[in-house]
């Protein structure tokens, strides 16, 4: 098993380019160069989790664009997606040169005003993870961590180190949805708007299920080793990136091999080989489960005070809401969305017209770039 310390050197530039990887792939190599962040580290001692377990100190990696104005009124939330470091939303942020002048694509949110802050998971292998947390806590006996506790976290975070009372906005991505999901049902008038996209209120059971499928081939590389391998489970994790790989994309991107637009001259069977090679291939697996765990067991419903009732839970939101699903994903189905959002008093819900799946929702293609930023920028006021 990788102890900690043993990936740490390198982990920071790897997560960064996994960061793109997993979401945008292979669209990757549209995306503007990494924007400059200031990168930060919040401890918090006795860090008690829904589980019951307390994790002596518990670290959220974390990094800011921009500067926090006198009136403490710019701020705005994005709290991270799958194994994504604090770059995860940089198709969002209009970059700057070393002068100040914009550069690149126009962008919705521009430093040089707001004040972003961008989170990183739990089980990210930066922010507290089985990979880097010392025994009794390293590796398979890393409590499940849910998204409720990365909001409690970050809300301390902002709170207690940032001393940020009050947000602008959260704009989440897939399991940063889910959290933005969370700060609006937790924390009612924390933040002005919420905007979601590829990502819902609650985990419902296909994407329970498929998330089983993913950990299943993992565990069933006899190297895992029931978490304390020695050397990474190399098939386990193939296996894990082809089962992902397989909902990542819509039937018609594939069809239409939309991959080559990046990849022209790749054929069906390169691309699988390529994503085969690449996919998570620098993850620690129980990083993988642990996040996975923590999106499979996602409902704002079970929020204290809603008892399990997610309607409920949805109606209390009180702000207003864009919800972006993908017409075309298959992890956060649109018609999940759908349900969702005739709970929602105050909500804008604009569908993703895009084929490629997932992504979609992280602008994983210039199109669907450019329709993410118009609409939030929008809907924040910003144009």
């Amino acid at each position: 098993m990788f102890r900690e310390g043993s990936t740490m050197i390198i982990r920071s530039s790897l997560l960064m380019a996994l960061a793109g990887a997993l979401a945008l792939a292979p669209a990757a190599a549209e995306q503007p160069a990494p924007h400059a962040a200031d990168h930060h580290e919040f401890a918090i001692d006795t860090f008690r989790t829904e589980s019951g377990v307390t994790l002596p100190k518990a670290r959220i990696v974390y990094g800011t664009y921009g500067r926090l104005n006198a009136a403490r009124d710019n701020a705005i939330l994005l709290p991270s997606h799958y194994m994504a470091n604090h770059h995860g939303y940089d198709w969002l942020v209009r970059a700057r040169d070393r002068d100040g002048r914009p550069a690149g694509e126009a962008r919705a949110l521009d430093p040089a005003s707001l004040f972003l802050i961008a989170t990183e998971l739990f089980g990210n292998g930066q922010s507290s993870s089985p990979s880097n947390t010392a025994e009794p806590f390293h590796g398979p006996r890393f409590p499940v961590t849910t998204i409720r506790d990365n909001v409690e976290a970050v809300h301390r975070l902002l709170v207690d180190e940032l001393r940020v009372t009050h947000l602008r906005a959260i704009i989440g991505f897939s399991m940063g949805a889910e959290q933005a999901f969370q700060w609006a049902v937790s924390y009612p008038t924390f933040a002005d708007r919420i905007v979601a996209t590829s990502g819902t209120a609650k985990a419902w059971p296909h994407g329970v299920v498929r998330l089983e499928g993913q950990i299943a081939a993992l565990t069933a590389d006899p190297a895992f080793n029931g978490g304390d391998y020695t050397s990474p489970p190399k098939k386990g994790l193939e296996a894990y990136g082809m089962v992902w790989l397989g909902w990542l994309y819509s039937q018609e991107w594939w069809r239409r091999e939309m991959w080559k637009t990046t990849a022209p001259d790749r054929t069906l069977q390169q691309e699988i080989e390529n994503r085969r090679r690449t996919f998570f291939a620098t993850s620690d697996a129980n990083d993988l489960i642990l996040q996975a765990r923590t999106w499979q067991r996602h409902d704002v419903g079970t929020t204290r005070g809603f008892d399990g009732d997610v309607e409920r839970a949805l109606r209390s939101i009180s702000v207003p809401v864009l919800y972006m699903p993908s017409e075309t994903d298959l992890y956060f189905p649109v018609g999940d969305a759908r349900f969702e959002a005739q709970f929602i008093r105050r909500v804008e819900l604009v569908p993703i017209p895009s084929l490629w799946g997932h992504p979609a929702g992280a602008g994983g293609n210039p199109t669907d770039r450019a329709f993410l930023n118009e609409k939030i920028g929008r809907f924040l006021g910003l144009q």
